[in-house]
């Protein structure tokens, strides 16, 4: 049989096309940090990743261009060539910085950080230990390494303990965690992951993707926010959230970042961050330090929307982060309610498998500091449209 028989029979994407309920693709031809021009129409975002708002900021903006006439549109090459300027560099020492580790070592994409690392690190012999919910880069990253994968239910550290607890003491063992689940919204149990992986003298990892701009003191993330900081061995950070850019990083000891260098092939074998992105993301760290009130907008906002959609009858997530998951059930329910809410001018996303269960299909509402006070009473009121059909349901 053909290698390429299963793309013919996969259909649930035509069929959805077909029905005008497919949410994925939409061609953005404009946007704000809060709007996105979508056919011709104006839709309030509340599906993006913008926590801080920054994408549209005067000063990232100015960055961008700065760097683009001073280094051009691109470095065309790797790192460990041609690819570093003294931006990467400087980036590099300034995250390091944030996260108060020694070093720093700045990926093309947060997925290329995780597949850098979990798959360069962990070796023949070795175990790594993931939440059941973690990324799917983390889960990529695990299964192109050489070692043994265990993975213990969400928020369970007394399961990890066990299975920690099973892997003779000389063989090296790494614990992956997000800082911040993706699709639920909810917070790593840091304080008891670290306690289990301590007992068992395990390597710890702790992805702040949807974290850093969000959590801590500096916004350096869930590590900084339980004050575990000097705990965490090793931390990774995305550009493509707070921060507005693009790329991804790994924090930690001099000596494993300086491995890293020579060894991560993700890192070692492509292009290195543009200059334009890089410029931007140091603009953005800037702004992250002055503006403090821009996280206690974004949680004002989140919360308004998720004690909202609550009083609605909807069932979302426990309200831990800036994430709101609005869980439906089936999947074709979930995509009518999402259409619903297109067409009232709302624009969030559908998450289904294999993100989640096939009944456990969700919306996944996301604020950003930028969202004015009449923009959350407007997604709120088309959400209230929709309510009596899926709280009846």
């Amino acid at each position: 049989m053909s290698i390429l028989k299963k793309c013919d029979g996969y259909t649930l994407a035509r069929e959805t096309q077909a029905a005008g309920i497919y949410p994925c693709f939409m061609p953005i031809e404009q946007s704000t940090a809060t709007e996105a021009l979508i056919g011709g129409a104006w839709k309030i975002m509340v599906g993006s990743n913008n926590y801080l708002g920054l994408t549209h900021h005067p000063r990232i903006l100015e960055a961008a261009r700065g760097a683009l006439t001073k280094f051009g549109s691109g470095s065309t090459g790797s790192r460990l060539l041609n690819g570093t300027l003294a931006l990467h560099e400087t980036l590099e020492r300034r995250l390091a910085a944030l996260f108060h580790k020694e070093d720093a070592i700045v990926y093309s994409t947060g997925y290329q950080a995780n597949l850098g690392i979990i798959g360069s690190l962990v070796g023949r012999d070795e175990h790594v230990f993931l939440d059941r919910l973690n990324h799917a880069s983390i889960v990529d990253a695990a299964r192109l390494s050489y070692g043994q994968i265990h993975r213990f239910p969400h928020h369970d550290a007394a399961a990890l303990d066990r299975q920690l607890g099973m892997v003779p003491a000389h063989q090296g063992k790494l614990v992956v965690t997000d800082g911040v689940f993706s699709m639920e919204g909810t917070v790593a149990e840091l304080p008891a992951i670290v306690a289990a992986a301590k007992a068992h003298d395990a390597t710890v990892l702790v992805d702040e993707a949807h974290a850093v701009g969000v959590f801590g003191a500096n916004g350096a993330g869930t590590a900084e926010h339980f004050g575990l900081s000097d705990q965490i061995d090793l931390i990774m950070g995305t550009f493509s959230k707070s921060l507005a850019s693009i790329g991804g990083v790994i924090a930690g000891p001099e000596s494993v970042i300086h491995w890293l260098r020579h060894h991560s092939r993700p890192f070692v074998f492509t292009a290195s961050m543009p200059p334009s992105s890089v410029a931007g993301v140091l603009a953005a760290l800037d702004i992250m330090a002055e503006e403090p009130e821009r996280r206690e907008r974004l949680w004002s906002n989140t919360l308004r929307v998720a004690e909202g959609l609550r009083s609605l009858g909807f069932e979302v997530g426990p309200g831990e982060s800036p994430i709101i998951p609005v869980v439906i059930g089936e999947l074709l329910p979930t995509l009518h309610v999402w259409r619903t809410l297109f067409d009232a001018g709302v624009f969030t996303h559908t998450i289904a498998p294999p993100a989640v269960a096939a009944n456990s299909c969700r919306l996944r509402v996301s604020m950003t500091a930028e969202h004015s006070d009449e923009q959350v009473e407007r997604v709120l009121e088309a959400f209230a449209r929709v309510a009596k059909l899926v709280v009846a349901a």
